[in-house]
This record gives structure tokens, C-alpha cells and sequence, in this order.
């Protein structure tokens, strides 16, 4: 008598168990082929094996009450991707790309934080700096769970979205994002949020290192940097690294017809 088949593991890194066989194949993923327009060239992706990263879309970088507006950085030009996404996440959504929400949140002891991570933003020592309290409300500093490290308001995220921790600029860096990745059969990622210039170009970097193929997602990104921080990662991403696309040329490549 044949014994019925279990799943081990996450579609589609999963394998199909009874007492007697192991049956890893791993089926694969149905393709989505489609065809998307970037700044260089024209790429010819799978849907099926794409996900897009929403990066560091916190209070803390985006509000008004946040980190960086305590010390000072107008987070204006932050907040800019918030419409853009808005309009880009529920279609992605719809057709089966995995949402990864990889936001900078902190251990409350800070065991894993180096004191030159510490001294990016709190050179002195004598101000409010990563799991210090922010004096308008009290939250900590990118502290996981804190109002300081959620994502802002008008974001709004689905139980079905991932979320990711991450301790430094690099959201791969000690963290199980690529292990994540890799269990979901992605190879194609498309990169938003905040800055442009640091914590997405660095992920970004990490992620082309590895083996990703890396798309910038233009109107979907922004930086609090002067501005030639913001063409330099332009030049460096198309040069080295991936392709800039926009979500216009996606929405595009997901509904040609329209």
C-alpha cells in the first residue's frame, strides 16, 4: 500500500516525503514570462522568479517626527516613494511577486552593532543615536518594534508580505534575506525605497555580488542626499551593477495590452 506524500520545505524548495521515498525534484514554478523596458536595455524576465525589496521605508527616515528630522535632514525628498509604491505594490501583489519589507531593526542590546555603526550618526557620543530615545516621543532609535522602526502609515502591509531585519546599510549582511531568497526561487529583484545612495545601493551591490539580477525601480526610490549622491548611484547601478526601470515600464510589462 502506497503511503500518501508530505511536503518538506517552502514552494518551491520543497520536497515530497513518505516513509519509504524522498522525491526532490522540485517541481517548478509555472514561468511569467514578460518583457520589461529599462534605461539600457530590454529585458526579457520571469515574473515567477521575482520579488521586489521595499527598503527602509521607517519612520525614523521618513517622517516628520523621525531620526533623521531630529537631527536635522529635511525627509521631504524620502517620502517621495510612497505614492509610487502605493500605486506599484497591489499590482505586483496580484500577480504573485513576494513583497520583502527589509527594515532596519535593531536588537535592544545592540550586541551586534560595532562602534563605528554607532558613530555614523552620533559622531560624538553625546547625541541621539541608534536605540537612543527620540525626545518628541520616546521611541528607540531602529529598534525592532519600535514606532522608530515601523514602516510609515500610509505603507500599508499584508499578513501575506515577508519581513526582513536587517543591522546595517546591506540588507543581506548578517541577516536570512538570502536564504529567504533562494528558498522562493528568486533571481530577479526589483529594489525601492530609502536612500538610494546608501542602504539601497549597498543592497543592491550585495545582491548583484551574489548572483541577482538587480533593477533599480526609479520614481520608487529617493535619497536625502545632495543630489549628485542620486545620479552617481544612477551611473554606478546601469554601469555596474543592474538596470533602472521605472513602475510605469512595469506596469507595462505586466499588462501589455493596456
Amino acid at each position: 500500500m502506497n503511503q500518501p506524500y508530505r511536503t518538506l520545505g517552502v514552494a518551491p524548495n520543497a520536497w515530497m516525503v513518505n516513509q519509504a521515498i524522498a522525491d526532490i525534484t522540485r517541481p517548478p514554478k509555472k514561468p511569467q514570462p514578460v518583457i520589461l523596458s529599462t534605461e539600457t536595455k530590454t529585458l526579457h524576465l520571469d515574473l515567477a522568479k521575482t520579488a521586489i525589496l521595499v527598503i527602509d521605508m521607517q519612520n525614523d527616515f521618513c517622517h516628520p517626527d523621525g531620526w533623521l528630522a531630529h537631527i536635522g535632514i529635511d525627509v521631504t525628498p524620502a517620502r517621495k516613494p510612497i505614492e509610487s509604491l502605493n500605486s506599484l505594490l497591489p499590482e505586483l501583489r496580484r500577480v504573485g511577486i513576494p513583497v520583502i519589507w527589509l527594515n532596519w531593526g535593531n536588537r535592544p542590546d545592540l550586541l551586534n552593532i560595532s562602534a563605528n555603526a554607532l558613530h555614523v550618526y552620533n559622531p560624538t557620543g553625546e547625541g541621539v543615536g541608534l536605540g537612543d530615545r527620540l525626545p518628541k516621543n520616546g521611541a528607540k532609535v531602529l529598534m525592532a518594534g519600535s514606532w522608530a522602526a515601523a514602516v510609515v502609515d500610509e505603507l500599508p502591509q499584508l499578513p501575506t508580505d515577508i519581513r526582513v531585519d536587517k543591522y546595517r546599510m546591506s540588507g543581506f549582511w548578517d541577516t536570512p534575506l538570502d536564504s529567504i531568497l533562494r528558498n522562493l526561487g528568486i533571481t530577479t529583484l526589483f529594489f525601492t525605497g530609502v536612500n538610494a545612495d546608501q542602504c539601497v545601493l549597498t543592497t543592491l551591490c550585495d545582491a548583484n555580488f551574489l548572483g541577482y539580477d538587480c533593477i533599480l525601480v526609479k520614481d520608487c526610490t529617493a535619497t536625502t542626499s545632495p543630489d549628485y549622491c542620486w545620479l552617481a548611484t544612477l551611473y554606478n547601478v546601469k554601469q555596474c551593477f543592474g538596470f533602472v526601470s521605472d513602475s510605469s515600464a512595469i506596469f507595462t510589462a505586466i499588462n501589455p495590452s493596456s
